[in-house]
C-alpha cells in the first residue's frame, strides 16, 4: 500500500489514461495512507466518501477520452477554502461547525477538470503563522525526522506540505499572504508557487489581508505545479480581483532552457547572520543557472529592509477590518452569556473564545495602525513603502532580468515550540525573503535544492515577472534539474 500515493501528478495522469491503475485506486492509497498518518495532523477533515464518488466519475471520463490534465487526481484543501457541505473553519474556534453552502471558485474549478477532494487540510488559524502551530486543531508536524524533536512544517500552509511531503496525496492547495506557501515548501522539500496577485480567483477563500492572499498549488515537483496551477487560474466575475487574462498552457513552457535568460542576484538578501548553509546554497544555485547558460546579474533592490515592517503594518490592518464580521451576531461562534451580559460583553467573550492569541494579537496592531491618530503615521507610511518596494522590482524589469534567485528561508525547518517564548518578531523574521513578493503582487516559486548538513531540506527562491508564471516555471524547472533533489523523509510516523 502506499506506492501509487507517491505519483506525481504527471505520473498519475499519464499512469490513469494508459489503463494502468485508475484514479479510484490512487484514491485508495491516498485514503490509507491518511489514516495512518494521525501523528502528522495534517488532515483535520477527512471526505472519503466525497473522494472515491469523485474518483469513480474521474475514471468514466478518463475512458470517455475527454479528460483534462488534473482528472482523478486526488488533492488536499487547504482549511481556508470554502467546500460545499464540508467543514470549513480557518482554523479557528471561532468558525467550529461551519459547512459553507457554496464552493470556493479554486476548488469549484478543479472539481470541474475532475480532481478528488480527500479532505481539509491543517493550517494556521486565519493563515497567520510560520509554524502551523496557531491552530485550533493543535500542531501539524513535519514528516522530516533527525532526532526526537518534532519539526515544524512552516506556515500557515503546514498540512499541506505536510501531506504532500508525506505522500497522503498528490498534491495540495495552499494561500500565500506573506511566504505562506513558499516557506512552508522549503521546509519539507516540495515545489510551492506563488502566482501573480489576480492570476487565481479569491472567492470563496476565508480572508487575511486581501490585497496579498494569493492561493497556489502545493506539489512534488515543477511540472506538477504547472498542470495545477493551469487548472486553478483563470478570471472570475466574482472577484474584483481577478485578471481578465487568458491562461496559458503552463505544462507547454517547461522547456528546461534558459540560455541567454538574465537573472538577478539581490545584494539586499545577503543578512547578516545568514547560516553559511544558506548562503552556500544560494551561491550553488547560482551556478546552476550560469551552467545552464543563464546570465548571472547582481541587481539591487533597495527598499526590501522597509518590507518586513511595512508588511507587518499592512497585513494585520487589513486582517483587522476583514476579521470584523466574526462577532458572533452575523458569522461564527457565540460565547455563553451570563446573567446581565450586555453586547460589549458578548462580544468580548466571543472574540476571547473563538480567537486564538495570535489573530488577537494581529487584529489588535491592525486596529491600532488604522485608528484616527495613528493611520498617518502607520498605514499610510506603510502603503507608500509598499509602492516604492514594487517600484524596485519594475526597475530591475525594465533593465532585462528576467527571474531574481534568493534564498527561500533564512534556516531549515525549527521544532516546534522551539519559538514560543521567543519575541514574535523572531517568528516574522522566517517570512524576509518572501513578503516583498506579496508587497509587489509577483509571482515566486520555492524549490527544494539541497539539504542541510543535518539532513533537513532547504529551498531556494526565483522571483518572476508580473503574469509570466510559464517563464518563471520553466526557470524553476531548469533549476530544479540541475539541483536533482529527490530525497524523500523516513517513514517514522
Amino acid at each position: 500500500m502506499g506506492e501509487l500515493s507517491k505519483l506525481t501528478i504527471a505520473e498519475a495522469r499519464d499512469g490513469m489514461r494508459s489503463g494502468a491503475f485508475t484514479s479510484k485506486e490512487v484514491t485508495q492509497d491516498c485514503l490509507g495512507e491518511i489514516e495512518a498518518s494521525a501523528a502528522l495532523n495534517a488532515f483535520v477533515h477527512n471526505t472519503p466518501e466525497i473522494a472515491l464518488a469523485q474518483a469513480e466519475v474521474a475514471d468514466t471520463r478518463i475512458k470517455a477520452g475527454d479528460a483534462p490534465a488534473m482528472c482523478g487526481v486526488p488533492l488536499g484543501i487547504k482549511d481556508l477554502f470554502a467546500t460545499k457541505g464540508v467543514e470549513t473553519q480557518a482554523a479557528s474556534d471561532i468558525l467550529k461547525g461551519f459547512k459553507p453552502e457554496y464552493e470556493s471558485t479554486i476548488t469549484q474549478q478543479l472539481w470541474d477538470a475532475g480532481s478528488v477532494m480527500l479532505g481539509k487540510l491543517n493550517m494556521d488559524q486565519f493563515a497567520m503563522g510560520s509554524s502551523n502551530e496557531t491552530s485550533c486543531y493543535g500542531d501539524v508536524v513535519n514528516p522530516w525526522k533527525i532526532d526526537d524533536r518534532n519539526l515544524t512544517p512552516g506556515g500557515s500552509s503546514g498540512g499541506s506540505a505536510s501531506a504532500v511531503a508525506a505522500d497522503l496525496c498528490l498534491a495540495a492547495t495552499g494561500t500565500d499572504t506573506g511566504g505562506s506557501i513558499r516557506q512552508p515548501a522549503a521546509f519539507v522539500g516540495i515545489t510551492g508557487m506563488k502566482p501573480t496577485y489576480g492570476r487565481c480567483s479569491r472567492w470563496g477563500v476565508v480572508a487575511f489581508a486581501s490585497s496579498l492572499d494569493q492561493a497556489g498549488p502545493m506539489t512534488k515537483s515543477v511540472r506538477d505545479a504547472a498542470i495545477m496551477l493551469e487548472a486553478m487560474s483563470g478570471h472570475d466575475p466574482k472577484d474584483s480581483t481577478s485578471a481578465e487574462l487568458a491562461v496559458p498552457n503552463f505544462e507547454a513552457a517547461l522547456t528546461g532552457d534558459i540560455r541567454g535568460k538574465k537573472i538577478g542576484i539581490p545584494k539586499e538578501y545577503r543578512l547578516d547572520g545568514m547560516p553559511q548553509e544558506i548562503e552556500d546554497l544560494w551561491t550553488k544555485g547560482r551556478e546552476m543557472m550560469q551552467d545552464a547558460g543563464a546570465e548571472i546579474v547582481d541587481i539591487s533592490l533597495p527598499h526590501t529592509k522597509y518590507a518586513l515592517p511595512a508588511y507587518y503594518v499592512v497585513a494585520p490592518a487589513e486582517a483587522s477590518s476583514n476579521l470584523a464580521r466574526y462577532d458572533g451576531v452575523r458569522f461564527g461562534h457565540r460565547a455563553q452569556l451570563a446573567q446581565g451580559d450586555g453586547i460589549t460583553e458578548m462580544y468580548e467573550k466571543t472574540r476571547a473564545e473563538g480567537f486564538g492569541p495570535e489573530v488577537q494579537r494581529r487584529v489588535m496592531i491592525g486596529t491600532y495602525v488604522l485608528s484616527a491618530g495613528f493611520y498617518d503615521a502607520y498605514y499610510n507610511r506603510a502603503r507608500k513603502v509598499r509602492t516604492l518596494i514594487k517600484k524596485d522590482f519594475e526597475d530591475v524589469f525594465a533593465q532585462g532580468v528576467d527571474a531574481i534567485l534568493t534564498p527561500a528561508t533564512p534556516s531549515a525547518a525549527f521544532g516546534l515550540g522551539e519559538m514560543a517564548d521567543a519575541d514574535p518578531v523572531q517568528m516574522y523574521l522566517n517570512d524576509v525573503f518572501t513578503v516583498t513578493v506579496n508587497l509587489a503582487g509577483l509571482p515566486g516559486i520555492a524549490v527544494p535544492a539541497g539539504l542541510d548538513k543535518q539532513g533537513l531540506p532547504l529551498g531556494l527562491q526565483l522571483i518572476g515577472r508580473p503574469w509570466e508564471e510559464g517563464d518563471l516555471l520553466n526557470t524553476a524547472y531548469a533549476l530544479e534539474q540541475a539541483a536533482g533533489f529527490v530525497a524523500k523523509p523516513a517513514k517514522w510516523w
